[in-house]
Protein backbone atom coordinates (compact mmCIF):
# COMPACT_ATOMS: atom_id res chain seq x y z
CA UNK A 1 0.00 0.00 0.00
CA UNK A 2 1.40 3.50 -1.18
CA UNK A 3 1.09 6.10 1.65
CA UNK A 4 -0.83 9.38 1.11
CA UNK A 5 1.75 12.30 0.69
CA UNK A 6 0.29 15.34 3.43
CA UNK A 7 -0.06 18.36 1.17
CA UNK A 8 -2.47 21.62 1.12
CA UNK A 9 -3.63 20.86 -2.17
CA UNK A 10 -4.36 17.09 -1.33
CA UNK A 11 -7.57 17.41 0.63
CA UNK A 12 -9.84 14.29 1.70
CA UNK A 13 -11.64 12.78 -1.03
CA UNK A 14 -15.54 12.41 -0.97
CA UNK A 15 -14.98 8.68 0.39
CA UNK A 16 -13.11 9.65 3.32
CA UNK A 17 -9.78 8.51 2.27
CA UNK A 18 -7.39 10.92 1.79
CA UNK A 19 -5.68 10.54 -2.25
CA UNK A 20 -2.71 9.87 -2.88
CA UNK A 21 -1.00 13.32 -4.14
CA UNK A 22 0.38 12.31 -8.45
CA UNK A 23 2.52 14.54 -9.97
CA UNK A 24 2.79 14.54 -14.04
CA UNK A 25 5.90 16.16 -15.17
CA UNK A 26 5.66 16.57 -19.15
CA UNK A 27 8.70 16.71 -20.78
CA UNK A 28 10.40 18.84 -24.12
CA UNK A 29 10.93 22.06 -25.71
CA UNK A 30 8.42 21.14 -28.55
CA UNK A 31 5.35 21.60 -25.72
CA UNK A 32 6.79 24.97 -24.85
CA UNK A 33 7.08 26.19 -28.01
CA UNK A 34 3.73 24.41 -29.12
CA UNK A 35 4.90 22.55 -31.95
CA UNK A 36 3.17 19.86 -30.02
CA UNK A 37 0.06 19.85 -28.23
CA UNK A 38 0.47 18.56 -24.67
CA UNK A 39 -2.01 15.22 -25.32
CA UNK A 40 -0.24 13.51 -22.50
CA UNK A 41 -2.01 15.52 -20.15
CA UNK A 42 -4.75 15.00 -21.46
CA UNK A 43 -5.05 10.97 -21.74
CA UNK A 44 -3.18 10.27 -18.48
CA UNK A 45 -5.42 12.35 -16.31
CA UNK A 46 -8.39 11.47 -17.82
CA UNK A 47 -7.36 7.64 -17.29
CA UNK A 48 -6.70 8.40 -13.41
CA UNK A 49 -9.60 9.94 -13.10
CA UNK A 50 -11.13 6.86 -14.23
CA UNK A 51 -9.81 5.25 -11.63
CA UNK A 52 -10.77 7.64 -8.89
CA UNK A 53 -7.09 9.43 -8.63
CA UNK A 54 -6.30 12.90 -9.47
CA UNK A 55 -3.16 14.86 -10.72
CA UNK A 56 -2.18 16.84 -7.87
CA UNK A 57 -0.80 19.45 -10.44
CA UNK A 58 0.97 18.80 -13.92
CA UNK A 59 4.59 20.77 -14.68
CA UNK A 60 5.64 21.32 -18.35
CA UNK A 61 8.85 22.13 -18.56
CA UNK A 62 11.71 21.80 -21.80
CA UNK A 63 14.85 19.81 -22.27
CA UNK A 64 17.09 21.80 -20.00
CA UNK A 65 19.15 19.65 -17.74
CA UNK A 66 19.02 21.26 -14.45
CA UNK A 67 15.44 22.54 -15.16
CA UNK A 68 14.51 18.86 -15.59
CA UNK A 69 16.38 17.86 -11.76
CA UNK A 70 15.12 21.04 -10.43
CA UNK A 71 11.63 20.45 -11.23
CA UNK A 72 12.20 16.41 -10.29
CA UNK A 73 13.30 17.07 -7.16
CA UNK A 74 10.55 19.39 -6.12
CA UNK A 75 7.80 17.18 -7.74
CA UNK A 76 9.15 13.70 -5.58
CA UNK A 77 9.57 15.60 -2.24
CA UNK A 78 5.84 16.43 -2.44
CA UNK A 79 3.77 13.96 -4.26
CA UNK A 80 3.44 10.00 -3.75
CA UNK A 81 3.37 9.24 -7.30
CA UNK A 82 5.40 10.86 -9.85
CA UNK A 83 4.60 10.02 -13.71
CA UNK A 84 7.51 12.06 -16.18
CA UNK A 85 6.79 11.91 -20.01
CA UNK A 86 9.35 12.28 -22.59
CA UNK A 87 13.13 12.38 -22.73
CA UNK A 88 13.75 8.51 -22.81
CA UNK A 89 15.27 8.34 -26.24
CA UNK A 90 18.98 7.77 -28.25
CA UNK A 91 19.13 11.68 -28.99
CA UNK A 92 21.58 14.32 -26.99
CA UNK A 93 18.50 16.07 -26.18
CA UNK A 94 16.75 13.20 -23.99
CA UNK A 95 18.11 13.83 -20.60
CA UNK A 96 15.44 12.87 -18.26
CA UNK A 97 16.52 9.08 -17.46
CA UNK A 98 20.18 10.63 -16.24
CA UNK A 99 18.91 14.07 -14.65
CA UNK A 100 16.44 12.18 -12.66
CA UNK A 101 19.15 9.37 -11.50
CA UNK A 102 21.27 11.90 -10.15
CA UNK A 103 18.66 13.07 -7.73
CA UNK A 104 17.58 10.10 -6.42
CA UNK A 105 21.33 9.11 -6.05
CA UNK A 106 20.45 5.58 -8.61
CA UNK A 107 23.43 4.21 -10.70
CA UNK A 108 22.47 3.69 -14.10
CA UNK A 109 23.25 0.13 -15.09
CA UNK A 110 23.19 -1.18 -18.66
CA UNK A 111 20.61 -4.07 -19.17
CA UNK A 112 21.48 -6.62 -21.77
CA UNK A 113 17.95 -7.62 -22.65
CA UNK A 114 16.40 -4.03 -23.27
CA UNK A 115 19.46 -3.78 -26.18
CA UNK A 116 18.77 -6.99 -27.35
CA UNK A 117 15.10 -6.16 -27.36
CA UNK A 118 16.24 -2.78 -29.35
CA UNK A 119 18.02 -5.13 -32.12
CA UNK A 120 15.48 -7.34 -32.47
CA UNK A 121 13.50 -4.59 -33.15
CA UNK A 122 15.82 -3.25 -35.73
CA UNK A 123 16.01 -6.26 -37.02
CA UNK A 124 12.48 -6.74 -37.52
CA UNK A 125 12.26 -2.85 -39.43
CA UNK A 126 15.22 -4.27 -41.86
CA UNK A 127 17.52 -1.26 -40.58
CA UNK A 128 21.20 -1.17 -38.68
CA UNK A 129 21.16 0.29 -34.76
CA UNK A 130 22.91 2.73 -34.74
CA UNK A 131 25.20 3.07 -31.28
CA UNK A 132 23.50 5.95 -29.86
CA UNK A 133 20.51 3.67 -29.18
CA UNK A 134 22.38 1.88 -26.57
CA UNK A 135 21.59 5.10 -24.50
CA UNK A 136 17.86 3.68 -24.13
CA UNK A 137 19.30 0.41 -22.61
CA UNK A 138 20.35 2.03 -19.06
CA UNK A 139 18.02 1.83 -16.20
CA UNK A 140 17.79 2.49 -12.02
CA UNK A 141 20.08 -0.22 -10.02
CA UNK A 142 16.98 -0.39 -8.05
CA UNK A 143 14.18 -0.06 -10.42
CA UNK A 144 12.28 -2.27 -12.87
CA UNK A 145 12.04 -1.86 -16.44
CA UNK A 146 8.42 -1.65 -18.38
CA UNK A 147 8.52 -2.99 -21.66
CA UNK A 148 7.57 -0.87 -24.58
CA UNK A 149 6.01 -3.28 -26.92
CA UNK A 150 6.04 -0.36 -29.88
CA UNK A 151 9.12 1.98 -29.88
CA UNK A 152 12.69 1.40 -28.67
CA UNK A 153 12.57 3.46 -25.29
CA UNK A 154 10.99 1.19 -22.39
CA UNK A 155 9.59 2.59 -19.64
CA UNK A 156 11.11 2.82 -16.05
CA UNK A 157 9.81 2.13 -12.33
CA UNK A 158 11.18 3.17 -9.14
CA UNK A 159 10.04 2.50 -5.74
CA UNK A 160 11.31 4.35 -2.52
CA UNK A 161 9.96 5.06 1.13
CA UNK A 162 6.70 4.80 0.11
CA UNK A 163 6.54 6.57 -3.11
CA UNK A 164 6.67 5.56 -6.73
CA UNK A 165 7.99 7.23 -9.87
CA UNK A 166 6.80 6.06 -13.30
CA UNK A 167 8.60 7.23 -16.00
CA UNK A 168 7.51 6.97 -20.23
CA UNK A 169 8.42 7.73 -23.41
CA UNK A 170 7.28 11.09 -25.43
CA UNK A 171 5.51 9.41 -28.23
CA UNK A 172 1.51 8.80 -27.50
CA UNK A 173 1.54 5.19 -29.36
CA UNK A 174 3.98 4.00 -27.29
CA UNK A 175 3.27 5.88 -23.71
CA UNK A 176 -0.44 4.75 -24.14
CA UNK A 177 -1.12 1.39 -24.19
CA UNK A 178 2.06 1.04 -21.79
CA UNK A 179 0.32 3.68 -19.04
CA UNK A 180 -3.25 1.13 -19.46
CA UNK A 181 -1.60 -2.27 -19.67
CA UNK A 182 0.91 -1.26 -17.09
CA UNK A 183 1.33 1.24 -14.87
CA UNK A 184 -2.36 1.83 -14.23
CA UNK A 185 -2.71 -2.10 -13.30
CA UNK A 186 -0.22 -1.70 -10.81
CA UNK A 187 -1.06 1.73 -9.26
CA UNK A 188 -4.51 -0.05 -8.40
CA UNK A 189 -2.61 -3.57 -7.13
CA UNK A 190 -0.59 -1.02 -4.85
CA UNK A 191 -3.76 1.02 -3.54
CA UNK A 192 -3.01 3.92 -5.15
CA UNK A 193 -6.23 3.73 -7.48
CA UNK A 194 -9.30 1.69 -8.07
CA UNK A 195 -9.41 -1.74 -9.83
CA UNK A 196 -11.80 -0.29 -11.53
CA UNK A 197 -14.10 3.00 -13.17
CA UNK A 198 -15.27 4.47 -9.83
CA UNK A 199 -17.97 6.37 -11.39
CA UNK A 200 -20.39 5.67 -13.80
CA UNK A 201 -21.04 8.24 -17.02
CA UNK A 202 -23.66 9.35 -18.87
CA UNK A 203 -23.21 10.17 -22.30
CA UNK A 204 -26.01 13.07 -24.04
CA UNK A 205 -26.64 14.25 -27.55
CA UNK A 206 -28.57 17.22 -28.34
CA UNK A 207 -29.15 18.80 -25.24
CA UNK A 208 -27.61 21.77 -23.81
CA UNK A 209 -25.60 21.70 -20.56
CA UNK A 210 -27.68 23.74 -18.18
CA UNK A 211 -30.67 21.89 -19.86
CA UNK A 212 -29.34 18.41 -19.08
CA UNK A 213 -28.66 19.81 -15.59
CA UNK A 214 -32.57 20.92 -15.07
CA UNK A 215 -33.79 17.84 -16.22
CA UNK A 216 -31.98 15.82 -13.97
CA UNK A 217 -31.73 17.87 -10.80
CA UNK A 218 -35.02 16.51 -9.61
CA UNK A 219 -33.11 12.82 -9.28
CA UNK A 220 -30.05 14.63 -8.05
CA UNK A 221 -32.64 16.17 -5.33
CA UNK A 222 -33.85 12.51 -4.59
CA UNK A 223 -30.26 11.08 -3.67
CA UNK A 224 -28.37 14.02 -1.99
CA UNK A 225 -25.68 13.59 0.09
CA UNK A 226 -25.38 10.30 -2.25
CA UNK A 227 -23.64 11.52 -5.08
CA UNK A 228 -21.21 13.96 -6.39
CA UNK A 229 -21.85 14.95 -9.97
CA UNK A 230 -20.11 16.54 -12.96
CA UNK A 231 -20.41 17.83 -16.31
CA UNK A 232 -18.63 18.12 -19.39
CA UNK A 233 -19.57 19.80 -22.78
CA UNK A 234 -18.41 18.76 -25.64
CA UNK A 235 -19.08 20.10 -29.20
CA UNK A 236 -23.16 18.87 -29.06
CA UNK A 237 -22.62 16.67 -26.29
CA UNK A 238 -22.69 16.58 -22.75
CA UNK A 239 -21.40 14.16 -20.45
CA UNK A 240 -22.84 13.45 -16.67
CA UNK A 241 -20.54 11.77 -14.02
CA UNK A 242 -21.94 10.60 -11.13
CA UNK A 243 -19.75 9.40 -8.11
CA UNK A 244 -20.09 7.96 -4.57
CA UNK A 245 -19.91 11.32 -2.28
CA UNK A 246 -20.13 8.27 0.94
CA UNK A 247 -18.04 4.90 1.10
CA UNK A 248 -20.96 3.45 2.08
CA UNK A 249 -22.62 4.26 -1.75
CA UNK A 250 -22.09 1.25 -3.67
CA UNK A 251 -21.34 1.10 -7.64
CA UNK A 252 -25.28 -0.83 -7.73
CA UNK A 253 -26.40 2.47 -6.76
CA UNK A 254 -24.84 4.77 -8.77
CA UNK A 255 -26.13 2.14 -11.94
CA UNK A 256 -29.42 1.80 -10.45
CA UNK A 257 -29.46 5.99 -10.43
CA UNK A 258 -27.96 6.38 -13.73
CA UNK A 259 -30.24 4.19 -15.01
CA UNK A 260 -33.14 6.20 -13.62
CA UNK A 261 -30.91 9.83 -15.40
CA UNK A 262 -31.27 7.28 -18.73
CA UNK A 263 -34.95 7.19 -18.63
CA UNK A 264 -35.65 10.44 -18.20
CA UNK A 265 -33.45 11.66 -20.54
CA UNK A 266 -35.13 9.48 -23.09
CA UNK A 267 -33.88 9.61 -26.53
CA UNK A 268 -31.39 12.55 -25.65
CA UNK A 269 -29.71 9.79 -24.11
CA UNK A 270 -26.77 8.18 -25.83
CA UNK A 271 -24.99 5.42 -23.68
CA UNK A 272 -22.97 4.70 -20.76
CA UNK A 273 -19.32 5.22 -20.59
CA UNK A 274 -17.14 6.62 -23.29
CA UNK A 275 -18.03 4.85 -26.57
CA UNK A 276 -18.58 8.14 -29.30
CA UNK A 277 -21.61 8.76 -31.47
CA UNK A 278 -19.81 7.17 -34.41
CA UNK A 279 -19.54 3.31 -32.34
CA UNK A 280 -23.03 3.85 -31.03
CA UNK A 281 -24.37 4.26 -34.09
CA UNK A 282 -21.99 1.69 -35.67
CA UNK A 283 -23.13 -1.04 -33.02
CA UNK A 284 -26.76 -0.12 -33.65
CA UNK A 285 -26.12 -0.97 -37.02
CA UNK A 286 -24.53 -4.03 -36.86
CA UNK A 287 -27.13 -5.15 -34.46
CA UNK A 288 -29.45 -4.11 -37.29
CA UNK A 289 -27.47 -5.63 -40.38
CA UNK A 290 -27.52 -2.57 -41.97
CA UNK A 291 -24.65 -0.55 -44.16
CA UNK A 292 -24.68 3.40 -44.33
CA UNK A 293 -22.93 5.39 -47.01
CA UNK A 294 -21.97 9.03 -46.65
CA UNK A 295 -21.59 12.18 -48.78
CA UNK A 296 -19.94 15.35 -47.62
CA UNK A 297 -18.56 18.62 -49.15
CA UNK A 298 -17.87 21.33 -46.70
CA UNK A 299 -17.08 18.46 -43.58
CA UNK A 300 -14.34 17.02 -46.25
CA UNK A 301 -14.43 13.64 -44.69
CA UNK A 302 -14.32 13.68 -41.38
CA UNK A 303 -18.06 12.18 -41.44
CA UNK A 304 -16.62 9.12 -43.59
CA UNK A 305 -13.33 9.50 -41.04
CA UNK A 306 -15.32 8.58 -37.74
CA UNK A 307 -16.44 5.55 -38.72
CA UNK A 308 -12.81 4.04 -40.92
CA UNK A 309 -11.34 5.06 -37.23
CA UNK A 310 -13.32 2.11 -35.71
CA UNK A 311 -12.02 -1.42 -36.11
CA UNK A 312 -14.77 -3.96 -38.15
CA UNK A 313 -15.88 -0.90 -40.35
CA UNK A 314 -16.51 -3.19 -42.95
CA UNK A 315 -19.56 -4.55 -40.94
CA UNK A 316 -21.09 -1.52 -41.10
CA UNK A 317 -19.44 1.17 -43.32
CA UNK A 318 -19.98 1.13 -47.15
CA UNK A 319 -18.14 3.53 -48.03
CA UNK A 320 -17.92 7.49 -48.78
CA UNK A 321 -17.41 10.30 -50.80
CA UNK A 322 -16.09 14.06 -50.81
CA UNK A 323 -18.14 15.91 -53.56
CA UNK A 324 -17.02 19.91 -53.80
CA UNK A 325 -17.63 20.55 -57.12
CA UNK A 326 -21.07 20.31 -58.88
CA UNK A 327 -19.66 17.85 -61.24
CA UNK A 328 -18.17 15.68 -58.42
CA UNK A 329 -21.46 15.49 -57.39
CA UNK A 330 -23.36 14.72 -61.01
CA UNK A 331 -20.45 12.26 -61.34
CA UNK A 332 -20.33 10.47 -58.24
CA UNK A 333 -23.56 10.41 -56.57
CA UNK A 334 -26.07 11.27 -59.73
CA UNK A 335 -27.17 14.52 -58.39
CA UNK A 336 -29.71 16.00 -61.06
CA UNK A 337 -28.15 18.74 -62.90
CA UNK A 338 -31.62 20.94 -62.14
CA UNK A 339 -30.92 20.73 -58.41
CA UNK A 340 -27.81 22.47 -58.58
CA UNK A 341 -28.91 25.01 -61.22
CA UNK A 342 -32.11 26.07 -59.05
CA UNK A 343 -31.09 25.40 -55.42
CA UNK A 344 -27.34 25.58 -55.55
CA UNK A 345 -25.28 22.99 -53.74
CA UNK A 346 -25.82 24.25 -50.01
CA UNK A 347 -29.54 23.59 -49.86
CA UNK A 348 -31.95 21.44 -48.44
CA UNK A 349 -32.43 19.70 -52.44
CA UNK A 350 -28.91 18.69 -52.71
CA UNK A 351 -28.64 17.65 -49.64
CA UNK A 352 -31.19 14.74 -50.00
CA UNK A 353 -29.99 14.31 -53.52
CA UNK A 354 -26.69 13.71 -52.31
CA UNK A 355 -27.59 11.27 -49.40
CA UNK A 356 -30.50 9.50 -51.47
CA UNK A 357 -27.34 8.92 -54.19
CA UNK A 358 -24.63 7.44 -51.69
CA UNK A 359 -27.10 4.90 -50.37
CA UNK A 360 -28.21 4.10 -53.74
CA UNK A 361 -25.06 3.98 -55.14
CA UNK A 362 -23.42 1.87 -52.71
CA UNK A 363 -26.50 0.19 -51.98
CA UNK A 364 -26.26 1.06 -48.21
CA UNK A 365 -29.93 1.20 -46.13
CA UNK A 366 -28.67 4.33 -44.81
CA UNK A 367 -27.19 7.47 -45.90
CA UNK A 368 -25.98 10.59 -44.34
CA UNK A 369 -24.93 14.09 -46.31
CA UNK A 370 -23.92 17.20 -45.27
CA UNK A 371 -23.40 20.34 -47.09
CA UNK A 372 -23.08 23.62 -46.52
CA UNK A 373 -20.70 26.51 -45.84
CA UNK A 374 -18.36 26.07 -42.67
CA UNK A 375 -16.56 29.39 -43.29
CA UNK A 376 -14.89 32.11 -43.07
CA UNK A 377 -15.84 33.07 -46.33
CA UNK A 378 -19.04 31.75 -48.08
CA UNK A 379 -22.17 32.19 -47.43
CA UNK A 380 -25.13 34.62 -48.28
CA UNK A 381 -28.22 36.55 -47.03
CA UNK A 382 -30.17 33.31 -46.78
CA UNK A 383 -27.77 31.08 -45.40
CA UNK A 384 -24.94 32.79 -43.99
CA UNK A 385 -21.86 31.07 -43.35
CA UNK A 386 -22.21 28.22 -40.27
CA UNK A 387 -25.23 27.14 -42.42
CA UNK A 388 -25.26 23.30 -42.77
CA UNK A 389 -27.78 21.01 -44.43
CA UNK A 390 -27.54 17.55 -43.22
CA UNK A 391 -29.99 14.71 -45.05
CA UNK A 392 -30.82 11.39 -43.55
CA UNK A 393 -31.72 8.33 -46.29
CA UNK A 394 -33.64 5.26 -45.13
CA UNK A 395 -35.13 2.62 -46.45
CA UNK A 396 -38.98 4.86 -45.37
CA UNK A 397 -37.64 7.92 -47.06
CA UNK A 398 -35.38 10.69 -46.78
CA UNK A 399 -35.28 14.12 -45.04
CA UNK A 400 -33.10 17.01 -44.26
CA UNK A 401 -32.58 19.99 -41.73
CA UNK A 402 -30.68 22.96 -41.53
CA UNK A 403 -28.65 23.78 -38.37
CA UNK A 404 -26.12 26.89 -38.58
CA UNK A 405 -23.52 27.31 -35.88
CA UNK A 406 -21.23 30.43 -36.09
CA UNK A 407 -17.43 29.67 -35.21
CA UNK A 408 -14.59 29.31 -36.69
CA UNK A 409 -14.25 26.44 -39.17
CA UNK A 410 -12.99 23.58 -37.65
CA UNK A 411 -15.98 23.85 -35.05
CA UNK A 412 -18.45 24.07 -37.35
CA UNK A 413 -17.34 21.19 -39.17
CA UNK A 414 -17.40 19.31 -35.93
CA UNK A 415 -20.52 20.26 -35.01
CA UNK A 416 -22.10 19.38 -38.81
CA UNK A 417 -21.03 15.80 -37.96
CA UNK A 418 -22.40 15.25 -34.63
CA UNK A 419 -25.58 16.42 -35.34
CA UNK A 420 -25.51 14.04 -38.58
CA UNK A 421 -24.34 11.06 -36.38
CA UNK A 422 -27.07 11.93 -33.60
CA UNK A 423 -29.69 12.28 -36.09
CA UNK A 424 -28.83 8.55 -37.45
CA UNK A 425 -28.21 7.30 -33.92
CA UNK A 426 -31.75 8.11 -33.08
CA UNK A 427 -33.54 6.50 -36.44
CA UNK A 428 -31.25 4.02 -35.52
CA UNK A 429 -32.46 3.51 -31.87
CA UNK A 430 -36.42 4.34 -33.02
CA UNK A 431 -35.60 1.08 -35.57
CA UNK A 432 -33.99 -1.05 -32.70
CA UNK A 433 -36.87 -0.29 -30.12
CA UNK A 434 -39.68 -1.11 -32.76
CA UNK A 435 -38.66 -4.52 -32.35
CA UNK A 436 -37.37 -4.67 -28.66
CA UNK A 437 -39.01 -1.72 -26.82
CA UNK A 438 -36.75 -0.62 -23.31
CA UNK A 439 -33.21 0.86 -22.59
CA UNK A 440 -30.25 -0.60 -22.57
CA UNK A 441 -29.02 -2.16 -18.90
CA UNK A 442 -25.69 -0.84 -17.17
CA UNK A 443 -24.11 -3.66 -15.61
CA UNK A 444 -20.60 -3.81 -14.03
CA UNK A 445 -18.84 -4.91 -17.54
CA UNK A 446 -21.08 -3.16 -19.58
CA UNK A 447 -18.91 0.03 -21.52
Amino acid sequence: MVSPTPSDDNSPTSQDAPRPAIELITLGDELLLGLTANGHLTFIGQEISKRGGRLLRNVTIGDEATAIAAQFAESWARATVVITTGGLGPTCDDRTREEVAKVLGQELVFDDTIAEDMRERFRAFGRPMTDNNLKQAYRFADGEVLRNANGTAPGLWYERDGKVLVMLPGPPNELQPMLVEQVLPRLAAMGVLAEGESYVQLRTAGVGESALESMLQPIFDAHAGELEVAFCAHQGQVDCRLSPARADVSRARLEEVAQQCAAELGADFMGFGHDSLAKICADLLREQEAMLAVAETATGGMLASSFTDLSGATKFFAGGSVCYSNESKMQLLDVPEEILMQHGAVSAENAIAMAAGAAEKLGAAYGLAITGFAGPCGGNNENPVGTMFVALYTQEGVWSKRIRYPGPRQAVKLRAVNFALDWLRRELVKARDNQSPGLPSLGLHDR
